[in-house]
């Protein structure tokens, strides 16, 4: 029933463009309700996935243009994201639109994070996950160019970010993306172990344990979609989270703990 009334508002206020974000915003109402009359804000919760969904590739598209051009190859990178995440033929329309939208030289991001700070900003695992996603798309070639650096580290402070809390992020991020314990030199695979749950050699045992607790719920699936991130999203989380255990897996086995 709300995807045609999105539907039908979308075009009403916005035209052919408005007919896809109806469909989204109604979908997920519609979803929403269907776990029962106990679900909390139907409506404020669709709005915050979509909000969430449109701040991604926007911030995606931008970073994409941030070295002068956007290339074949960051289109590619783009694409097999979208793979990745498994997203619904409707949620790739948007996100295409959304990707070309920020990657024009002209377009203006900062009114896109007010409203994602409005929207979503209350919620710290929607912030750290927004970052997760556009650190993962930055370093898909394997490195990252100084004006992606700059970018990423602005619109970290945009979102209330220090320069070292995002470092810590960053670092935490790189390592969670590529560790899988398949190292040649396994002191290197410990290291990346420990900067994957973000303590280090010196933490104790319980700040480890807490460190990885802390993580596994925050990358938890239902927690994410509870609080905005769009269900067809969830997977490269979940990937995130299969190598935090990897690492705390390791560090358990060095410790005997």
């Amino acid at each position: 029933m709300f995807k045609l009334i999105g539907i039908a508002a979308g075009y009403y206020f916005f035209g052919w463009w408005g007919v896809l974000l109806g469909l989204i915003v109604g979908s997920v109402i519609d979803r929403v309700r269907a776990l029962g009359e106990g679900a909390l804000n139907p409506m404020q919760h669709a709005v915050r996935q979509a909000v969430f969904l449109e701040t991604v590739f926007i911030a995606m598209g931008k970073l994409a243009k941030a070295d002068g051009r956007v290339s074949e190859e960051e289109i590619a990178h783009a694409e097999e994201f979208m793979q990745k995440l498994g997203m619904t033929a409707e949620h790739r329309q948007l996100a295409i639109s959304w990707f070309r939208k920020g990657s024009d030289p002209a377009f203006d991001i900062e009114p896109v994070l007010m409203r994602f700070n409005a929207v979503c900003g209350h919620t710290r695992n929607l912030k750290d996950m927004l970052l997760v996603y556009l650190i993962v798309m930055a370093h898909a070639d394997g490195h990252f160019h100084p004006a992606e650096d700059e970018l990423l580290t602005a619109m970290a402070g945009r979102l209330g970010y220090g320069p070292e809390a995002f470092k810590h992020l960053l670092n935490m991020v790189l390592n969670q993306s590529h560790f899988g314990g398949q190292q040649a030199d396994p002191a290197a695979a410990l290291d990346d172990a420990y900067k994957a749950l973000g303590v280090t050699k010196d933490s104790t045992d319980a700040e480890v344990k807490r460190a990885w607790r802390k993580l596994m719920s925050q990358y938890h699936p239902d927690k994410l979609m509870g609080q905005g991130v769009p269900e067809d999203m969830i997977k490269m989380a979940t990937e995130q989270a299969k190598e935090i255990q990897l690492a705390y897996d390791l560090v358990k086995k060095h410790r005997n703990m």
